[in-house]
């Protein structure tokens, strides 16, 4: 599969995510299995194209806005060209799937050269919607994007840890599209905190994962080949690193954004969203080490803690940003 076309393991009663496809092939229409694979469901991931511009400030200025708006829908449109494209490279293996199968793709109710057909156009149209929108900056990352979901389906998906980069690069392209689309610079720290805080979040799918088929009794390199390679030890030990860079990085990135708007006034408010920005992460690493990382979106939509920490992270941040 792409790495954008990973299904989350969601239950031990599903352990490998699969229950796509409610009722029998037979039952679905083309229209539905077509909307089916372009899983509407995960674009919201999508989002984190609107950070680069809101910590600078200048989300809500219209252009910028509209130019961030137009930007999240073009790679709702790449994200589901990703899908497009894995289902119909797995296609044939998915049919020998006992779930797999039931897959709108191996299931022939969208045919195998239709979604490589919509796939390869739909990653394409991403990269040439991009170009109007903020120019041949914004339509490399998007053509970078197609280009690192396709290695990744044809091979990068077997190899240890370079699975984990590819996965983690996804949410990376999103906030760097985020700010290419709104030309603002991109500090240095913002990036590290970005890929080193979505290679937290993707090794904790894995580690969820093991989790979840340890206790469905379910062979893990049946489901992905390279969580057999993952001893739980190592997926602790690359959380344990990912985050402390991420703290370290965030840290620098506050007391950085803080010289920027405020040069010669330090009002601190900008390093007082340290605190909740720390309480989150723990509160993620705490969850991830008890196994619950699988379906990381979940977390972001249920979990009302991390909701809370957010809320008091975008006060302090608001304040610091237009108030102080």
């Amino acid at each position: 599969m792409t790495l954008d076309a990973e299904n989350t393991l969601t239950t031990p009663t599903d352990p490998e995510g699969l229950a796509e496809v409610a009722g029998s092939p037979a039952r679905q229409t083309l229209a539905a299995g077509l909307v089916k694979v372009a899983r509407p469901h995960q674009w919201l991931k999508n989002l984190l194209v609107f950070v680069a511009p809101g910590v600078a400030g200048v989300l809500l200025h219209g252009p910028v806005l509209g130019r961030t708006v137009a930007e999240f829908a073009i790679f709702c449109v790449s994200a589901s060209g990703s899908y497009f494209l894995n289902d119909a490279l797995d296609a044939e293996a998915d049919r020998r799937h006992p779930r797999k199968r039931n897959r709108p793709v191996a299931s022939g109710v969208v045919p195998v050269p239709l979604a490589a057909g919509l796939g390869s156009a739909l990653l394409v149209a991403g990269a040439l919607l991009a170009w109007p929108v903020a120019g041949w900056r914004l339509a490399l990352v998007m053509a970078l994007y197609g280009v690192v979901n396709v290695a990744y389906s044809l091979g990068v998906k077997h190899e240890p840890v370079l699975d984990l980069v590819a996965v983690s690069s996804g949410f990376v392209l999103r906030a760097v599209a985020g700010g290419v689309a709104a030309k603002v610079p991109l500090s240095n720290w913002f990036l590290i905190v970005a890929s080193f805080g979505s290679l937290l979040i993707v090794t904790g799918k894995r580690s969820g994962e093991k989790h979840l088929l340890t206790t469905a009794k379910t062979d893990h390199g049946d489901v992905r080949q390279t969580l057999a390679s993952y001893s739980s030890s190592f997926l602790t030990t690359v959380r344990t690193l990912s985050a402390a860079v991420t703290v370290t990085a965030y840290c620098l990135w506050a007391f950085e954004r803080a010289s920027q708007v405020h040069p010669g006034h330090d009002p601190v408010w900008f390093q007082l969203t340290i605190v909740p920005f720390v309480i989150a992460l723990l509160h993620v690493v705490r969850l991830l080490d008890a196994g619950e990382g699988a379906a990381p979106e979940d977390l972001a939509i249920h979990d009302h803690r991390l909701q809370l920490y957010g809320a008091v992270w975008v006060g302090l941040f608001a304040v610091g940003l237009y108030l102080a």
